[in-house]
């Protein structure tokens, strides 16, 4: 499985765009969040006053790589370096704007929820599915889905893992704007130019404040999450919920 990663050159309007492409369903590893950590800090220190960020394909990112070679190898130490790179995008100073297609499942409904906005289609799809995996939620949705979308639907989207489309979404706060099939990061890059519009100096300022409390909590949740994800994953549960996620199958967990 190779990546295609890359910042486009910076447009006239200060917003910087950063794509990933990994075929087929661009799920990340800690070597994609790092180049995505990489390029945002590039793009910001050229003077960039908002990032976009998209991939390309079929989906906006379906989480970590739950296949041969991936988190199930080595959790602990793979977990442990995924938030680490997770922490450097939730740590970049300019806000982001997600342009979110397809799936952005799991993890990449956290890699989306780490943006300032979201912009989607109506058929995009969230879900943060870890309870069908069998395993504790992770890459900081502990704080950032309730920040939302407030602790109750938080709850209700992670106790069922219960997938919404765009303009349920929508409507509960999750996304902020709403385009056409096809025409989500045009729409993103809109909102992106509308930021980087403002005082850069005060937006950042400003970002910093408002996020204050994000990022000072962020080293407890992610221990936390990865305390608890590394844990669930010797049950029996997360082995059934993980398989019949790959077998696209529907899991039938025994509580062990």
């Amino acid at each position: 499985m190779t990546v295609d990663l890359r910042m486009h050159d910076q447009l006239p309007d200060h917003v910087a765009l950063i794509e990933w492409e990994r075929p087929p369903h661009n799920h990340f590893d800690r070597e994609m969040l790092a180049r995505i950590a990489d390029l945002g800090r590039q793009a910001q220190d050229a003077g960039a006053r908002a990032i976009v960020l998209a991939s390309v394909g079929k989906h906006f990112c379906a989480g970590g790589d739950f296949g041969a070679g991936g988190l199930q190898a080595s959790p602990a130490e793979a977990i442990s370096a995924i938030y680490a790179e997770g922490k450097r995008i939730f740590s970049l100073e300019v806000p982001l704007v997600a342009a979110v297609q397809g799936a952005a499942v799991g993890g990449g409904l956290g890699l989306a929820c780490a943006a300032d906005f979201r912009v989607a289609t109506p058929s995009a799809r969230f879900q943060a599915n870890f309870g069908r995996l069998g395993i504790h939620q992770g890459f900081a949705t502990t704080l950032t889905l309730p920040r939302i979308v407030g602790a109750q639907q938080a709850a209700y989207l992670m106790y069922g893992a219960h997938s919404v489309r765009g303009a349920e979404a929508l409507a509960m706060g999750l996304v902020d704007r709403l385009a056409d099939e096809g025409q989500e990061r045009q729409v993103a890059l809109a909102l992106a130019a509308e930021i980087a519009a403002s005082a850069p100096l005060a937006v950042r300022s400003m970002r910093a404040t408002l996020r204050a409390d994000l990022l000072a909590g962020l080293d407890d949740a992610f221990a936390r999450e990865c305390e608890e994800q590394v844990r669930l994953m010797q049950t029996a549960d997360a082995t059934i919920g993980i398989e019949a996620s790959l077998a696209r199958e529907q899991p039938q967990f025994v509580g062990r």
